[in-house]
């Protein structure tokens, strides 16, 4: 092949990023190549690491070059929703962007996170939520993403609790007003009703980072619900230690990463990756790293 050639070749490559700081980290390249593989798309993706005053300028050269999409992890979801000129229902909801799709003058913000819980617990755990009790624990910006997708299930009874009793209260009643039908309340960790026996309780909180848990009262374990920590790690987080010790059914969040960038990937090329596969892989990779 010609010299030009190639270099047609490979403007004609689709290119998708995952920007933040710090990205190096982020298991997204691996992801999405192996969705490419499978459903047989032509694509590159790759990391973009932004300053952390400069998210717009690396974005808008990203674009100028041709970019086609870009997935935003921390801390740019915020400015990516005030970036972009569109946006979907599920990030007016969270209030922030973890996808952009270019699409001419178009820049169409998502978020794909909360949709990614659903599927994680509906699809690969088999649990389905309509009809069921559900803890959120959590009001900031973890708990806003997962809470429209949430409700579209029509659960039960949702029940919002926070360190801070205002914010979820805040956050209760504008998804009431949206879910009239739907119950959804709110609460202080320590206040959560006895007599509510929970099928799902969900950790939006940060407190695994710090390897803490919400101060939870006992009785919320008695159903022995699915636990489910939106962080994941290589050994169980503090809160899906003491779920356990409570015999609950426990999941971290591997299968919510994947099944987020599934999300995106469909919003992009417009078709639905398998995301089994993938899964299975990342997971025992985990395992092996735990044993090492």
């Amino acid at each position: 092949m010609s010299e030009p050639l190639q270099e047609s070749a490979a403007k004609a490559v689709d290119q998708y990023v995952v920007i933040g700081n710090p990205v190096a980290h982020s298991k997204s390249p691996r992801i999405h190549t192996r969705f490419a593989a499978e459903t047989e798309q032509f694509l590159q993706y790759t990391t973009l690491l932004a300053p952390l005053d400069g998210f717009v300028a690396a974005v808008e050269a990203f674009r100028a070059a041709g970019g086609r999409g870009a997935n935003v992890t921390v801390p740019f979801k915020l400015e990516a929703f005030d970036y972009a000129t569109r946006l979907t229902a599920r990030a007016q909801a969270a209030g922030a962007v973890n996808t952009l799709m270019f699409d001419g003058a178009d820049i169409i913000g998502d978020n794909t996170d909360g949709l990614g819980l659903v599927n994680d617990i509906v699809r690969n755990a088999a649990i389905p939520l309509q009809a069921k009790r559900i803890l959120l624990l959590g009001a900031g910006g973890a708990a806003r993403g997962a809470l429209l997708p949430l409700l579209e299930q029509q659960p039960a009874q949702l029940i919002i609790a926070n360190r801070t009793l205002s914010k979820a209260q805040q956050l209760a009643q504008a998804a009431q007003t949206e879910f009239p039908d739907l119950v959804v309340a709110a609460c202080s960790f320590e206040t959560v009703p006895a007599d509510c026996a929970f099928d799902v309780i969900i950790n939006a909180t940060s407190a695994s980072l710090q390897d803490a848990v919400p101060p939870l009262p006992d009785h919320v374990w008695r159903a022995r619900p699915l636990a489910y920590d939106m962080m994941y790690g290589a050994t169980p987080t503090a809160f899906l230690q003491v779920a356990a010790q409570h015999a609950a059914q426990c999941r971290d969040g591997l299968g919510m990463l994947v099944e987020q960038a599934a999300a995106a990937y469909a919003l992009w090329r417009g078709v639905q990756p398998a995301t089994g596969p993938v899964l299975h892989e990342l997971r025992l990779e985990m395992q092996v790293a735990e044993g090492a």
